[in-house]
């Protein structure tokens, strides 16, 4: 009986270690060293090179800082830059995991320079120069942009026009903040290889990296997640909400990703009712879509936006 009961006791405490230290890896923030060297993450060729010109580009623009403080009491920064020609377009650019604002040198680039857009690209909660003791996935930081939006609605009038584009993290964030009521100034969202919920990418993540079956260990840190940071797995996802989406949303994938496996992009797409297209780009992994091909990821993006955009504003 003693011994059931001390083994009981001695595998309880290992498995309430285990969801600590995942809780540590995943969503606690903390310089994520575990997804260095990470194959599903390999840089393609001539990103390299790409990357670090759109950090140049980056470090040369004269972005105002904007602040402000979350329903929940976190101070959130962002990065906003006129258009060269004054305009009611802004895009929100929303960057993925373990990143900051300055790592969307890309898409800032794309909307500045190609489509005559306003940019503002925040640092997610738990990220860059914003505050926040843990990672949402989206989540919370769907609450998080629906704020931004105010604020670029504040900025610059009832008339303002706004598209979301988010990568892989922040893919998710637009697309749980799609299921939310928008105002009707969010013309068009882009996700780029955003995955279906929190609960299945972290239960694909337990397979691919860990080998580790996904119960309870995930059960265990869903839990502690909810205690430490409000929110479920379970609850925090992309598929629900873009069910509920009237906002027309633009998903792109890349068929080669090992970090968020492609088809999710297609039950992503499948379930959402608002007009829709998608965009799955040969030989691409995750986040390398637009370095795949980039003049028809331009094109996809900007023939998408302009059915929703009314032009020469």
């Amino acid at each position: 009986m003693w011994t059931v009961v001390w083994v009981a006791l001695v595998v309880l405490a290992g498995l309430a270690g285990s969801s600590f230290y995942f809780y540590g890896k995943a969503i606690k923030r903390a310089k994520k060293d575990f997804l260095d060297g990470d194959p599903g993450l390999a840089m393609e060729p001539g990103a390299r090179e790409a990357s670090a010109a759109n950090a140049a580009w980056w470090k040369e623009q004269p972005f105002e800082q904007w602040e402000m403080t979350s329903h929940d009491g976190i101070t959130l920064r962002a990065f906003y830059l006129e258009a060269k020609t004054r305009t009611n377009k802004t895009a929100i650019i929303a960057h993925g995991y373990s990143g900051q604002a300055s790592l969307m040198g890309g898409k800032a680039r794309l909307y500045w320079e190609k489509l005559g857009y306003n940019i503002l690209v925040p640092d997610a909660r738990g990220h860059g120069a914003s505050g926040g003791t843990y990672i949402g996935f989206g989540w919370p930081e769907r609450k998080d942009y629906a704020q931004w939006i105010a604020r670029v609605l504040e900025a610059n009038g009832e008339e303002a026009q706004i598209v979301l584009h988010g990568v892989s993290m922040g893919a998710a964030t637009v697309m749980m903040a799609s299921g939310e009521r928008l105002p009707v100034n969010v013309r068009a969202i882009v996700a780029d290889c955003g995955y279906t919920s929190v609960k299945d990418e972290l239960s694909y993540q337990l397979r691919r990296m860990y080998k580790l079956p996904v119960f309870p260990l995930l059960h265990l840190t869903s839990l502690l997640t909810k205690l430490r940071a409000g929110y479920f797995f379970g609850e925090a996802s992309a598929l629900a909400q873009v069910r509920k989406s009237r906002t027309p949303i633009l998903f792109i994938h890349g068929d080669a990703d090992r970090f968020v496996p492609t088809d999710m992009v297609y039950r992503l797409y499948e379930n959402c009712p608002a007009d829709k297209r998608i965009y799955v780009v040969p030989s691409a992994g995750h986040g390398y879509a637009e370095f795949a091909d980039p003049e028809r990821y331009r094109t996809e993006v900007a023939s998408f936006i302009e059915h929703y955009i009314a032009q020469g504003s």
